[in-house]
């Protein structure tokens, strides 16, 4: 079927005025003020009038078999499912083992990533966990990505944190070294996905790889890098002098931020405010991930669930609260994630690009449609397609 969006405001993420596209076999076809409907085919028509039409979103960071486990077994958060994401504008997931590296492996990883494929979203997945020596599933990161055709990174490897392997600097830089090379080979991202801890290193570790070696920053994505000020203004001057990328995590509650966490729409303008560049920032869920809560002591306190759909809402909120405009409010889940992961297909509206789209209301911003590769996936705010089990 032939799917013909009507009369949309296009943000590509550049706005575009007011166009048509025709999606068909998964791909947007063309873009134009007036494309007519051709009898001769089965088209169905979308009225986007009143509303604005983003690129699919992609999450870089998504707990897809669950995650948790750090109050004892109970804690094990669920698996993921298609409306988790879909409802939420995901039409694009990168999956990622964390903390847990033993109940939770690389092959049910790999396995439910290809699930959610057959569901009707793309998936993809990083290969390890918090863990050093990395756990992959041939045997070594380099040949993870070369034979597995869904590894495009490494991650989430755990720095400055109290539940990390407290991997040395040295040993870090290789588990980069190796996860670039190995996307070289592979034509893949061969992206190191690092989960920020708050310990006094910070940054300390990708400074060493940037300045001590021939090792690009775009090989390096460290997430929750808004989980305190301090980290924040770390990630930065991080960015400003080293050209280095920083991911905010979205799934923070902002009714129940902790100490001086900030939220990644507030991490967002401020960063802009001080010079880091649009093009070096990303937005990450950590959906279906545990979210617990230490004291000073380490001692755990209670849990609560990531959410995907927090993605959009701090889009919405970077766009609604704090003013940002709605073309760089999109940049950190569309064109950016997109780069870095070298996906060059998604990300972006333009012809040939996959048919991932997000019709939303122009006044509340509220999501009313969600394509995936040229299917339907929500319509009216409510899920057209559900996943196997829901």
């Amino acid at each position: 079927m032939l799917t013909l969006i009507r009369g949309a405001a296009v943000y590509a993420p550049e706005y575009q005025g007011i166009q048509d596209v025709l999606l068909g076999d998964s791909r947007i076809l063309k873009i134009a003020e007036d494309i007519p409907a051709v009898d001769a085919y089965d088209v169905r028509v979308l009225d986007g009038r009143g509303k604005l039409l983003f690129p699919g979103f992609l999450d870089s960071h998504v707990h897809i078999l669950g995650g948790g486990g750090e109050g004892s077994y109970h804690t094990r958060t669920p698996e993921i499912m298609l409306t988790d994401m879909t409802l939420g504008g995901v039409t694009t997931v990168v999956g990622c083992l964390g903390t847990d590296g033993t109940t939770r492996n690389m092959a049910s990883l790999l396995a439910k990533a290809r699930g959610l494929e057959e569901e009707g979203i793309t998936a993809y997945i990083y290969t390890g966990s918090y863990q050093v020596p990395v756990r992959t599933l041939t045997g070594t990161v380099m040949d993870d990505l070369i034979l597995i055709d869904k590894v495009v990174g490494c991650g989430e490897i755990a720095i400055s944190d109290h539940r990390s392997s407290q991997p040395t600097r040295e040993e870090f830089a290789r588990i980069v070294a190796d996860t670039r090379v190995g996307g070289i080979l592979s034509g893949k991202a061969g992206l190191v996905n690092i989960h920020m801890g708050d310990g006094n290193r910070m940054l300390s570790y990708l400074r060493y790889v940037v300045e001590e070696t021939e090792i690009p920053p775009s090989n390096m994505l460290p997430t929750h890098i808004n989980r305190s000020i301090r980290l924040l203004k770390d990630g930065i001057d991080y960015a400003r002098t080293l050209g280095g990328y920083v991911d905010l995590t979205t799934s923070s509650d902002p009714n129940f931020l902790e100490e001086d966490e900030v939220k990644a729409s507030t991490g967002l303008r401020l960063m802009l405010e001080q010079g880091v560049s649009d093009q070096q920032i990303t937005f990450s869920s950590d959906g279906q991930g545990s979210m617990p809560i230490f004291d000073r002591d380490g001692t755990f306190l209670r849990l609560g669930v990531g959410k995907v759909t927090s993605l959009y809402r701090e889009v919405r909120d970077a766009i609604l609260e704090e003013q940002v405009d709605i073309s760089t409010a999109l940049r950190p889940v569309t064109t950016n994630p997109a780069a870095l992961l070298k996906l060059p297909r998604k990300g972006r509206i333009a012809p040939q690009m996959d048919g991932d789209l997000v019709l939303v209301d122009k006044d509340t911003l509220h999501i009313h449609t969600v394509i995936a590769k040229g299917e339907l996936m929500v319509q009216e705010g409510r899920a057209v397609k559900k996943g196997t089990f829901q």
